[in-house]
Formats: structure tokens, sequence, C-alpha cells
């Protein structure tokens, strides 16, 4: 059990900070998820730019790797012109 304030203050801003980042990944991924089962390749190449963006965000905030959002994005890609 903590004792300080600070120490205190800190476990309930992290504890905001790992919802908040878990929400952003699952969206993420009910998202990464969503564009691969797209059967309409219109569609998915309207969808994979906001899916990118995402990705992007991520990463930029160290959410997930940056290699992990380079190799979603090279995937994605890769499926959605093989359509």
């Amino acid at each position: 059990m903590a004792y300080h304030k600070s120490s205190k203050k800190r476990i309930r801003s992290t504890e905001k900070k790992r919802v908040a980042n878990r929400y952003q990944a699952r969206t993420v991924r009910n998202s990464v998820k969503k564009l691969r089962e797209t059967t309409d390749k219109e569609e998915a190449k309207k969808d994979l730019p906001k899916v990118v963006s995402l990705l992007d965000k991520l990463a930029k905030k160290n959410i997930i790797h940056k290699n992990k959002a380079s190799n979603l994005k090279s995937k994605l890609t890769k499926s959605i012109n093989s359509k």
C-alpha cells in the first residue's frame, strides 16, 4: 500500500492511462480485423488510410511498437491489393 501522496496519485494516473491505452489499442485491433474481413476491394481501399492513420498515432504514442505498426500496415496493404 502506498503511503506518499505522490505515489497514490501515480497509481491513480497510471490506471487512467492504462485504461485509455487499452481502449485505443482495442479500437485499432477491431478496425484492422474489420478491414481484413472486408470482401469489397473499393471499400477496403477507402478504409485503409483511416486504419493506417490510427496505427501511426498509436505507434507515435508508444502504445504499440513502431515496427508492429509497420508490419500491420504492410500486410493490410498487401492483402487489399491481392483482393
